[in-house]
C-alpha cells in the first residue's frame, strides 16, 4: 500500500457548511474519479494510503472527512482506540453523512481534473455509507458509475435500498467476521444481486472484519492482497482509466 503524502484540500459545499475533503491526483493530472469513504477511525494514514494507491492507478480521488460535524478526529486503529471510534460513530447523523456523500459525488464530477466516470469506494462504515449514497444519488438520477464496498457494516440495515443501487458493484466480506455473521453475509448477497445483474460478490475464508486495515488487530494479509487485486481488476473493467 502506498503512503500518500501529497493531497490538496477541496472542501465540499453543503447547506450547513463545508465538508473538509482531500483530493489526490494521478500522475497524468486527470482521470476518472473515485470518492473514498473512511472507516470508523476517521481519515487515517491507512485511508490516505489507499487514496494514494487509487491515484497511482490513474484515478482522481476525493476523500471527504465524514466526522467533520463531530470534530474530524482520527482515532488509533489499535484495540484501545475502538471504544473511542464507536463513540464518535454514535454521534454521527447518518442522514447528514449520506447527504454529504451525495454532495461529494457531485463535487467530484464537477472537479476540473475528472475526465470520465465517477465511482464510490468505502471501507467498513464507509462501505455502508457508499451503498446508501449510491442509492440516494441514483434516485435523483445522478448515481455513481461504479460502487465498491468492503465489508459494509451498515448494509444489514440498508438492504431495502438495494433495488435503487443500479450501478455495477463489487462487495467484499470476510467469512470470519465477528460483526457480520456468515448468514447475514448471505442475506446481503441475496439482496444486492436480486435486482442488479452486474454485482460481483467476493467472500474471503478466514478473514475477519476490516481485514484490509494494516493494523495487527484486523489485518489478514492473504485476504487483503486478494481483495485489492480483485478490486483493481474490477475497477479497470468497470471504471477504466
Amino acid at each position: 500500500m502506498t503512503t500518500a503524502s501529497s493531497a490538496s484540500s477541496h472542501p465540499v459545499h453543503v447547506p450547513d457548511g463545508e465538508v473538509p475533503a482531500d483530493v489526490y491526483l494521478p500522475a497524468s493530472g486527470t482521470g476518472p474519479g473515485i470518492v473514498l469513504f473512511q472507516e470508523i477511525f476517521g481519515v487515517t494514514d491507512y485511508i490516505r494510503g489507499r487514496a494514494g494507491d487509487l491515484a497511482d492507478l490513474g484515478y482522481v480521488v476525493l476523500v471527504p472527512h465524514v466526522y467533520w460535524r463531530v470534530g474530524d478526529e482520527v482515532v488509533s486503529e489499535a484495540a484501545d482506540g475502538l471504544p473511542r471510534a464507536m463513540e464518535l460513530l454514535g454521534k454521527v447523523d447518518w442522514e447528514a453523512a449520506v447527504s454529504d456523500g451525495v454532495a461529494a459525488l457531485s463535487a467530484l464530477r464537477d472537479h476540473p481534473a475528472v475526465d470520465g466516470p465517477v465511482g464510490l469506494l468505502g471501507f467498513c462504515f464507509g462501505g455502508g455509507l457508499a451503498f446508501n449514497v449510491a442509492a440516494v444519488a441514483a434516485t435523483a438520477g445522478a448515481g455513481p458509475d461504479a460502487l465498491v464496498s468492503y465489508y459494509g457494516s451498515a448494509l444489514p440495515t440498508l438492504l431495502g435500498l438495494a433495488p435503487q443501487v443500479d450501478a455495477p458493484s463489487l462487495h467484499h466480506f470476510g467469512l470470519d467476521d465477528d460483526y457480520i455473521p456468515v448468514d447475514t453475509v448471505r442475506e446481503i448477497e441475496a439482496a444486492v444481486t436480486a435486482t442488479n445483474d452486474d454485482v460481483t460478490f467476493v467472500t474471503h475464508e478466514g478473514a475477519g472484519h476490516a481485514f484490509d486495515n494494516p493494523s495487527p488487530v484486523f489485518h489478514h494479509a492473504g485476504a487483503s492482497q486478494e481483495a485489492w487485486a480483485a478490486t483493481t481488476a474490477w475497477l479497470a473493467a468497470k471504471l477504466p482509466v
